[in-house]
């Protein structure tokens, strides 16, 4: 797998940008020079994001975002074949 994250990338499972072994990784977003979380698309060659907006969402169950325009870097936060790192419980 290559270091570089993909141009454009979607955490929705029905986007034809889904990609989960991608996602398993982790990709960090940085928008305007601000790190995000709330990142649900992005597109680095077109310079755009789709943040959740709150916690609303529309008919169907699927978060309602907005599109902002800016720069945008991406990096993942796992080297490839790194396992996750798992939640401990106790």
């Amino acid at each position: 797998m290559s270091d570089t994250p993909p141009d454009r990338l979607s955490v929705n499972p029905k986007s034809p940008f889904f990609q989960r072994e991608l996602l398993e990784r982790g990709i960090g977003i940085r928008f305007k020079g601000v790190e995000r979380h709330d990142v649900e698309e992005y597109s680095i060659s077109e310079g755009w994001i789709r943040a959740a907006l709150g916690k609303k969402m529309d008919r169907k169950g699927q978060p309602l975002t907005i599109k902002l325009i800016g720069p945008v870097e991406a990096w993942f936060e796992r080297p490839a074949g790194e396992a996750p790192a798992e939640d401990a419980e106790g």
